[in-house]
């Protein structure tokens, strides 16, 4: 995994982000990983070309919130969301970890040992939900993560 730091957005990280965000807010949200200290972009790369990135947020000493995680569609399913997760929680020594999803990426957390708390009907007609990983609550989970 490598920090994601460069000042232009590459095509590879860009289609990530479009994953993980609306289309239109592609370019804001890697400007705010550029110019916000407490945000961090990380991208794993095989064969010269990033197939996930992890975007996160600081919230508090040894907590972040992920922004936004996205994985190829051709290298999902072969445990790569989790690999960045663990990757996450080693590198900066965290001890909480949470996510604001919806249904659809709910049983990619909750495999990984993530506490789940619907948020309810958000926005019209779509059900949010809080994802929260403790560590000292969570240690079995981590460690079968892959890691």
């Amino acid at each position: 995994m490598i920090e994601i730091c460069a000042r232009s957005i590459a095509s590879s990280i860009e289609e990530l982000l479009y994953y993980a965000t609306s289309s239109y807010r592609v370019v804001e949200e890697y400007d705010k990983y550029q110019r916000e200290e407490s945000r961090k972009l990380y991208a794993l790369e095989e064969n010269k070309h990033f197939i996930g990135c992890i975007g996160i947020h600081f919230t508090e000493t040894y907590c972040c919130e992920i922004k936004h995680i996205a994985v190829s569609p051709s290298k999902r399913g072969q445990g790569i969301g989790k690999r960045m997760i663990a990757f996450i929680l080693e590198r900066h020594s965290l001890q909480r970890i949470a996510a604001e999803t919806d249904l659809e990426a709910v049983e990619f957390y909750k495999s990984y040992g993530f506490d789940i708390t619907s948020l309810g009907e958000k926005y019209a007609g779509v059900e949010r939900f809080w994802c929260e990983y403790n560590r000292g609550e969570n240690n079995d989970n981590y460690r079968d993560s892959g890691k």
